[in-house]
């Protein structure tokens, strides 16, 4: 059952969000003791910035984040069994259907980085050389160079088989599905001295990665959007909508941007740009 002030409530501090106005410190919008189930991506996951964004979620609202990280596809689907409250992913059209078939509202932009290819300190199909993604893809596909592929349904597999797709559909051989997320992919991409797609995130994020180097990037047919979307309460008696919609007020206002944005992880490299103030982005869906 949805309480009808506190739903009010949670759809002022979202349009707050969008505008910019911070809610954040208000015992107004604050849920103390309670909970938040997220599915979400394992590079949000893996970089370690879900920790970061848990601790100062909780010091400011009082809700305490809890979360799962798989795929997209399989975050998707845990939120439509009703197994999330919320979720935050990378693929627009696995989202587009997620809100068209009524599981989703609210999606929001929160962040962008950039998928790139890595490959062999060597480079041995010369993909440094391409003159744009058809051609990097190409010269893997032509050179018979291993492929190592998430082959989960995850954002950055579905962002993989569209980028084939521009040479016609990925190699015949030579063509390695693990069904593994990120940091396994780059680790068997490492051992068998192939290529992979992934996000910068995870790359520059994850230690222990070497003999890989980014061999192709920054195209615009790479950039890599993040939304958080809430689970439609309509469609999941059990979804907590009222610590969704503040999560995604904090998510976009200026102090959960700012959060993102300061992220280096381990490193020295700020691996996500914060881009809920952005233009030409679409805040409707």
């Amino acid at each position: 059952m949805i309480n009808n002030k506190k739903f009010g409530r949670w759809l002022l501090a979202l349009a707050f969000s969008v505008l910019g106005i911070s809610v954040i410190g208000n015992s107004e919008y604050r849920i103390p003791n309670s909970e938040l189930m997220l599915a979400t991506t394992t590079s949000v996951d893996a970089t370690g910035l879900l920790d970061v964004i848990a601790d100062e979620f909780l010091k400011d609202t009082g809700v305490r984040l809890k979360w799962v990280a798989v795929g997209t596809g399989q975050a998707l689907k845990l939120a439509r069994d009703g197994n999330a409250d919320v979720v935050i992913v990378h693929a627009k059209k696995l989202e587009e259907q997620f809100l068209a078939d009524g599981y989703g509202v609210n999606r929001r932009v929160i962040a962008r980085n950039y998928f790139m290819l890595v490959g062999p300190e060597s480079d041995p199909a010369g993909v440094a050389k391409a003159k744009d993604i058809r051609d990097a893809m190409q010269r893997i596909k032509n050179s018979g160079s291993a492929f190592v592929s998430r082959g989960d349904n995850s954002g950055t597999h579905i962002r993989e088989l569209e980028l084939w797709e521009l040479t016609g559909g990925k190699p015949e051989k030579n063509y390695l599905e693990i069904g593994q997320g990120m940091a396994q992919t780059l680790r068997v991409a490492m051992e068998k001295q192939g290529y992979t797609l992934t996000d910068s995130a995870s790359f520059y994020g994850l230690e222990g990665i070497k003999g890989l180097k980014p061999v192709f990037a920054k195209a615009p047919e790479l950039e890599n959007i993040y939304a958080v979307i809430a689970v439609n309460p309509f469609k999941s008696k059990s979804a907590k909508y009222a610590e969704a919609m503040l999560f995604i007020a904090w998510l976009t206002s200026p102090r959960g941007q700012k959060v993102i944005g300061d992220f280096k992880g381990k490193g020295a490299t700020r691996l996500f740009e914060p881009m809920a103030d952005k233009p030409g982005i679409d805040l409707s869906k």
